[in-house]
């Protein structure tokens, strides 16, 4: 699909409040994808609506006719559709995934823009370095060594590491190219899915917001799902497929081989470390009182709330740790080059 076709998640919980609102006045469903349909301003989701209109017209479900397009409709969406229609009560569901995407939403969107202020500041302090070492410090260079004077070992290392720069800049851009591009196709073989999903979990204070990042996806679909009336066999499922995450995935795989086995729901999760003993605990005690749903969406509101108040933190202590990160190693590579002139324009 193009990026410029490229469906939000925000059109897609228009579509679903839309859609909500429609079935609960009782308006057929063709009847709902065709006005949808020649509403929206996405022409990817135009497109795909009219053909859903077009294949309910043929006597499809809506929950075959949108599982065509899974680039767009994930599926977590497709089986609550279908038990929206199995249960008689797609304005309710409609209204529950529109609920879930909002929340989604906010908590994945509030980490992703904690880290562009210091990937900012990262790629603003690699520019500024490399724009001394090509541009200034080899007019600079050429003053200390005309001088005659001894030059000091730091001096000698970033003269080195400038005089790389400017003559081998070719090789280096080249480097970073293949390495990028290796990374890139490593990044998407299984293996190196698992290597960096671990790495994401092992980094240090990110991974813990990771970690509460996924906890709060898995309790969210769990609780949306069971709250609707879907199995928690075909409710675990689902939400392995979606939790984006190799190592919890794993885990969830392996919940459900346990629970089909007989195991409690509390007691498979109990076995591995990735699942906190909160939430083991609460689960239990969802499962005693038959209220696991409820206990399920207490725990996606309380990770949701860990992840919002660790985003918050993080953007406190990177800001000023950046700046002074910044200033540091501008300022050690000033003092390479520029105390080697002060000796200079003090021996005159």
């Amino acid at each position: 699909m193009s990026l410029f076709n490229h469906v939000s998640n925000k059109s897609i919980v228009i579509l679903s409040r839309q859609m909500a609102t429609l079935f609960q006045a009782q308006v057929s469903a063709l009847r709902v994808f065709r006005l949808l349909g020649s509403q929206v301003d996405n022409p990817t989701l135009q497109k795909y609506l009219s053909a859903i209109a077009d294949d309910l017209q043929g006597g499809s479900s809506i929950s075959a006719a949108i599982a065509k397009y899974p680039d767009v409709f994930s599926p977590f969406y497709i089986n609550m559709v279908r038990s929206g229609e199995e249960s008689g009560k797609l304005d309710e569901i409609f209204n529950y995934l529109a609920d879930y995407l909002d929340r989604t939403y906010e908590v994945t969107s509030k980490a992703k823009n904690a880290l562009i202020y210091p990937a900012f500041v990262i790629f603003t302090f690699i520019g500024v370095m490399i724009l001394m070492l090509t541009v200034i410090i080899p007019k600079i260079a050429l003053m200390i060594t005309d001088s005659g004077q001894a030059v000091p070992f730091y001096t000698k290392i970033v003269l080195i590491i400038s005089s790389v720069f400017v003559n081998y800049s070719i090789f280096l851009g080249l480097g970073i190219i293949i390495v990028g591009f290796g990374l890139w196709k490593y990044y998407h073989t299984e293996e190196g899915m698992i290597f960096f999903d671990n790495m994401r979990l092992d980094l240090p204070y990110l991974g813990d917001l990771y970690r509460k990042l996924y906890l709060s996806r898995i309790a969210d679909n769990l609780n949306t799902m069971i709250l609707s009336g879907i199995p928690i066999l075909k409710a675990l499922e689902i939400t392995s497929s979606v939790v984006d995450n190799r190592i919890y995935k794993a885990v969830l795989d392996d919940t459900l081989i346990k629970v089909k086995e007989g195991v409690s729901l509390s007691n498979a999760l109990g076995q591995y470390k990735e699942i906190p003993n909160l939430m083991t605990q609460m689960v239990k005690v969802g499962e005693e009182t038959g209220e696991l749903g409820n206990i399920l969406k207490s725990l996606a509101k309380f990770y949701q709330r860990e992840v919002t108040t660790a985003v918050d933190t993080l953007v406190s202590l990177i800001e000023p740790v950046m700046i002074v990160a910044l200033g540091v190693g501008v300022g050690i590579l000033l003092a390479a080059v520029l105390m080697p002139i002060y000796n200079i324009a003090s021996g005159m």
